[in-house]
């Protein structure tokens, strides 16, 4: 049970770069965390750096929306 929300809490809270890259390829954002998952174990950890750049690019394209959008104030 513990688990459970551990892991719900990991898929829907942690950053949004997976479902963002699998939204933009047409995959699941499993798949997409599981790659990034061997890959990182395989590579030594280095996929890590390219997740964290698009968990930055992902939260600074969401803030720069948010901050253009005109219809936010509404």
């Amino acid at each position: 049970m513990i688990l459970y929300r551990i892991k719900h809490l990991v898929e829907t809270g942690a950053f949004g770069a997976c479902s963002w890259l699998g939204d933009k390829m047409g995959i699941a954002s499993s798949r997409v965390r599981l790659f990034f998952v061997y890959t990182s174990f395989l590579a030594l950890g280095s996929p890590i750096i390219i997740y964290m750049i698009i968990a930055f690019w992902v939260n600074m394209k969401n803030y720069l929306h948010d901050k253009i959008s005109p219809v936010r104030d509404l």
